[in-house]
């Protein structure tokens, strides 16, 4: 609110009327005397925070009206432009958005749920066909924050007596505007005194000073950003202290009401769509996952308020990237059960971070005649690199057997073990079968030996929970993509030790130290792995995909997926000519088939007609189908918000596709 009086500031507006109040001449003389008290310009008004958020009675109390929304333009005009540019804060609350780097700020307004965007944000839901039983949202306003608080703030313009005398006046005239012939009787003019006083208690209601203005305004987030967790280490600042160790392990709360699938499928846009004029069935989870609204609405957030460089600049937007940045890589130890953050590197994903290792510790370990292990299991991202560290180090790559239900041959593993194993290679989870590998089991034998292990965890991240210092595994590595995060981030988990002995695999900014023609020194771990700008949006979004995981209870979610698969299971099994490809206990999420006479390219075609889609081919793991004597299989595969409906939805098209393509 401004100062009405910069003269005298103290002092509320003064009139000295002269001559007759009924005379239009005299009315006209008082009114430019309160308008010679008025500020003219920027400088005369005293500098203040933002107007006030008021109800529709306040508006009115102060001169102003809450406009209807199917108000005409016309009748919006001759508003001041002056005013309006002045009301920088809206009437009805409710559209500042909630910042992930600022404290909890006290609001009437309540956090967004994970299903809702930050208004003034287009949901990509809204162009898709809403979910069946979706209410929409009324249009109804909500009063303004802070309304009660005013309330009563400001002395009435009149008494109760006055109040009560106003409302007979406009019964009576209800009353008699329904009676006939009606004449509506004039205007009394109010006389001298009475228009004296009320300009002397209007005057009297105008706040002025800033400490008069109501408690309730609030400056936006924008303008006074307050980042929290640690400080970011910018390199030309004093180092801030080292991040403390985590617990081993993190317990996810399980909600007590149990895992909702109806009400967690609302915070996934894509799935609330038709494909060829069916509902999607999102069974595809094995290449990707779908994304929750919490992680599009992050993405959208940082590069709306946030998008800056990390690690490498002195302003706001800086630290604020940078603390979003590197909370997620605390977010990923935790959810890893790593010790330090700094164990922790981004990278694109699985297959970068397995070729970063192969290059780092690879080159330097292997020498001509050491031997690396691999499974039968692996994608071809966990078979391709050591290939190609083999054949440049003349190194002997070796493959542990599987049995037909796709499980490891433990014995045979172990046979492959001698003095000059210094690699093994292991998916945690089949990208084919769903198997489960015992790594905490190999990687004792494998240490036994002297090796270190590798786990390829991108297929286990998403349906079960890790722990790598229980596994006692040396490196971890996984995609967000596959986690219902963006794609083009990942990240790999080494042993602090491991990771400080290996030479950098990148070289440019951000993982050096010192730099001069003669001579390099490079940057401490995690940051000497990971040279130039990194993928920072999309890992803001890793970080707050694991925020959602945490938020529907992940351990729910995972007991869902295993009464899901075996539920599916059971179904596929009635379909004649179909046959299972993997089937070892414990597996997860995948359900790959052929079926007789037909092939396994034409039936996923035919269930992406019927909106269904999944993954049909070799799924980049070769070996793994030549194992049973095949070159590719349908996949489906399961995710938690996948439910026994759309299951029932899968069989009953394979029979109809069996039937059409037979």
């Amino acid at each position: 609110m401004q100062q009405l009086n910069p003269q005298q500031p103290n002092q509320p507006l003064k009139v000295s009327p002269s001559g007759d109040l009924s005379n239009p001449q005299a009315l006209e003389q008082i009114f430019q005397q309160l308008v010679k008290q008025l500020p003219m310009n920027q400088g005369e008004i005293q500098q203040s925070t933002s107007v006030p958020d008021l109800s529709p009675s306040q508006a009115n109390t102060y001169g102003s009206t809450v406009k209807d929304p199917q108000q005409s333009a016309q009748q919006a005009e001759g508003k001041s432009a002056s005013l309006s540019s002045q009301n920088t804060t809206p009437i009805v609350q409710g559209n500042q958005p909630q910042y992930y780097f600022l404290a909890e700020q006290t609001s009437a307004v309540p956090p967004s749920s994970a299903t809702t965007p930050p208004q003034g944000t287009v949901s990509p839901s809204s162009a898709t066909t809403p979910p069946q039983g979706t209410v929409p949202s009324s249009s109804t306003t909500t009063p303004p924050q802070g309304a009660d608080q005013l309330t009563g703030a400001l002395p009435p313009l009149f008494s109760a007596t006055e109040k009560q005398s106003e409302q007979s006046l406009q019964q009576s005239q209800e009353h008699l505007h329904h009676a006939p012939n009606h004449q509506p009787s004039a205007i009394q003019m109010p006389d001298e005194a009475q228009l004296l006083q009320l300009f002397a208690q209007g005057s009297h209601q105008v706040p002025q000073s800033q400490s008069q203005l109501p408690s309730t305004v609030q400056e936006s987030p924008v303008a006074a950003p307050s980042p929290y967790g640690k400080t970011p280490n910018f390199y030309f600042l004093p180092q801030s202290p080292p991040t403390l160790p985590s617990e081993p392990t993190q317990a996810t709360q399980i909600p007590a009401q149990g895992f909702n699938v109806e009400r967690v499928r609302q915070d996934f846009p894509a799935l609330h769509q038709q494909v060829n004029g069916k509902p999607l069935i999102w069974m595809d989870n094995a290449a990707t996952s779908q994304k929750p609204q919490m992680v599009i609405d992050a993405l959208a957030q940082f590069y709306q308020n946030d998008n800056s460089n990390v690690h490498r600049g002195a302003h706001t937007l800086a630290a604020r990237a940078t603390n979003a940045y590197e909370e997620a890589r605390e977010k990923i130890q935790r959810f890893l059960g790593a010790s330090l953050a700094k164990e922790i590197i981004y990278v694109r994903g699985t297959t970068e971070g397995i070729n970063l290792v192969a290059q780092t510790y690879g080159r330097k370990e292997v020498q001509a005649g050491d031997e690396i292990i691999v499974t039968t299991l692996e994608h071809h991202s966990n078979i391709v690199p050591w290939q190609m560290l083999a054949q440049e180090k003349e190194a002997v790559l070796k493959v542990v057997p599987i049995n037909d239900r796709g499980e490891v041959i433990l014995e045979e593993y172990e046979k492959l073990f001698s003095e000059k194993t210094k690699i093994v290679a292991l998916s945690h989870v089949s990208n084919v079968l769903g198997t489960v590998l015992p790594i905490k089991t190999m990687t004792e034998m494998a240490h036994r030996y002297g090796a270190v292990v590798l786990v390829d965890g991108a297929q286990s991240v998403p349906h079960l929970r890790v722990n790598v210092q229980d596994l006692d595994v040396d490196f971890f590595v996984f995609s967000g993509h596959k986690l219902f995060a963006p794609t083009g981030i990942g990240a790999v988990y080494g042993k602090a030790a491991l990771l400080e002995a290996m030479p950098p695999w990148q070289g440019g900014g951000n993982m050096i130290d010192q730099v001069s023609f003669e001579k390099t020194t490079f940057n401490d771990i995690p940051y000497k792995f990971e040279a130039g700008t990194g993928n920072i949006a999309d890992a803001v979004g890793l970080g707050v995909a694991i925020d959602y995981l945490n938020q529907i209870g992940f351990e729910s979610a995972i007991h869902h997926e295993e009464m899901l698969l075996n539920y599916a299971t059971q179904g596929l099994n009635t379909i004649s000519g179909l046959r299972q490809i993997g089937t070892a206990p414990g597996k997860v999420s995948t359900l790959s088939f052929v079926l007789e006479g037909v092939r396994s390219e034409d039936m996923g075609k035919f269930l992406d007609s019927e909106g269904i889609a999944v993954r049909s081919g070799h799924h980049c793991a070769q070996p793994t189908l030549q194992r049973y004597g095949l070159t590719s299989a349908v996949r489906p595969s399961l995710a938690f918000y996948n439910t026994c409906g759309e299951v029932d939805a899968l069989i009953a098209a394979i029979e109809k596709g069996k039937k059409q393509l037979s």
